[in-house]
């Protein structure tokens, strides 16, 4: 699928979200990925497989200055 040089993450890589933006669609809440991968912005991500994978957040834990 992807004819750039270097070509972007496969899609079962651990870095698939940095493949080349192809489509944005931010009023919608989505991005398609050279590799097939939408992107939506909470996080989650629909494989060209049809394999959904769940929203990831990052935990923020606060500190207490003393």
């Amino acid at each position: 699928m992807c004819e750039h040089q270097p070509p972007c993450p496969l899609v079962d890589s651990a870095d698939r979200e940095a493949a080349v933006l192809m489509a944005s669609h931010p009023e919608q809440g989505w991005s398609l990925l050279c590799n097939g991968v939408l992107l939506f912005e909470d996080t989650g991500e629909l494989l060209p497989s049809g394999q959904i994978v769940a929203p990831y957040r990052p935990v923020f834990t606060a500190s207490v200055a003393a």
